[in-house]
């Protein structure tokens, strides 16, 4: 008997619930140790960051904003 049987073979002695866990949990494991295509680019931390917030802007913000617009800094000293 193979491992694949064994684990069926046990599987059958299961609760239906208790089953349903262990085959989640059998896809979790499946998902986690899949092999990572090998054509698929991989991206640096700044390029995925970029992607995720990619379009996270409302179409009303301003996309003329320069350094002037944005204020001075204020010395610690002065807020205490």
């Amino acid at each position: 008997m193979n491992l694949a049987e064994s684990i069926y073979q046990h599987s059958l002695n299961l609760p239906e619930i208790a089953a349903r866990e262990a085959l989640d949990f059998i896809e979790f494991l499946e998902q986690r140790y899949a092999p990572v295509p090998s054509n698929i680019k991989q991206q640096n931390d700044t390029e995925a960051f970029l992607a995720a917030i990619a379009g996270g802007l409302s179409e009303d913000f301003p996309d003329d904003i320069s350094d002037k617009d944005l204020g001075v800094d204020a010395l610690r000293e002065a807020l205490d």
